[in-house]
């Protein structure tokens, strides 16, 4: 099978597709056929080699965590699910023809492959952060990096809990801000005051790493308020970094109910062929995102 691998940490020239041998389910384990998998920061972080306690690393190594595809391989003790059946869900390995899933779901109505490869660690993210940061119905939240698949999703959750939310991020994306219910605000010079006149800010995300700690916890009077994850020298500021994910199939559960009920949808906005990875990280770490950037198989 076609696998995308890397011998050794560094820039995204590192990636190459090689020919591999398949994996197979274990017990309590899937294999799917892979169709669509997930493009997150967090592979491109683990492919320049930061220090990620969550996910330690064996070089050479495949890439991706997410995907959406075919089961067609069930193992031990692994019951409500066959061969043939449509899933998404979280593994290792995932930019590949095929991959093993310790977690997964069966895909909702309506999702293609593509949209489907883009919700297993972003929504499992996004209700770790809203957890964590401690945020109440009727408080407001401010979201650093809003645009993104993460930040779309924290806003929409966020909503649904009778949360006020606010988001930041580039011009481009405030009219999508927007449609997913937040008040919208810019980056760049000045951008706490235009939040300020947005109105109080009870808890903050960092979604995006851009350096703005400090004056998240300016807006907050709280650094307890804060949490990031993206930038890993937050807790020299006082803020908790937050790295190691919950329980996968509880955030699978509820977004399969979220998106039946139309309270979830992240688009994906731009789709790449497993030959162009490389791409597919370069642009993923350039941000700017709108939802997000999936590998198809």
């Amino acid at each position: 099978m076609r696998k995308v691998s890397f011998a050794e940490f560094g820039g995204p020239d590192v990636l190459r597709l090689v020919d591999a041998e398949e994996p197979h389910a274990g017990p309590g384990q899937v294999r799917i056929a892979v169709r669509a998998a997930g493009v997150n920061p967090v592979d491109w972080r683990i492919r320049e080699g930061q220090v990620l306690g969550a996910h330690p690393v064996e070089l050479p190594s495949g890439v991706g965590l997410d995907a959406a595809g075919v089961v067609d391989e069930v193992g031990e003790g692994v019951v409500g699910v066959e061969a043939g059946d449509r899933v998404f869900g979280e593994g290792a390995d995932t930019y590949a023809e095929f991959a093993v899933l310790s977690a997964w779901a069966r895909m909702p109505e309506g999702l293609t492959f593509e949209e489907a490869a883009g919700y297993p660690s972003v929504v499992e993210t996004a209700l770790r952060v809203l957890r964590e940061v401690g945020v109440r119905p009727g408080e407001t939240l401010l979201v650093s990096g809003a645009s993104g698949g993460v930040g779309s999703a924290v806003l929409q959750i966020a909503r649904d809990r009778g949360i006020r939310v606010i988001g930041t991020a580039g011009t481009a994306n405030q009219d999508y801000l927007r449609g997913l219910g937040a008040l919208a605000s810019t980056y760049g010079e000045g951008w706490t005051e235009r939040v300020r006149h947005l109105g109080r800010v009870d808890a903050a995300l960092d979604l995006a790493g851009s350096g703005v700690i400090r004056e998240l916890t300016e807006l907050t009077g709280d650094p307890g308020r804060v949490l990031s994850i993206a930038d890993l020298d937050a807790p020299k500021l006082g803020v908790r970094f937050s790295g190691v994910a919950g329980s996968v199939p509880d955030a699978l559960a509820e977004a399969v109910d979220l998106i039946s009920r139309g309270k979830l949808r992240i688009p994906v906005e731009k789709s790449y062929p497993l030959e162009e990875a490389a791409a597919a990280h370069i642009d993923s770490r350039a941000g700017h995102t709108r939802g997000r950037r999936v590998l198809v198989v």
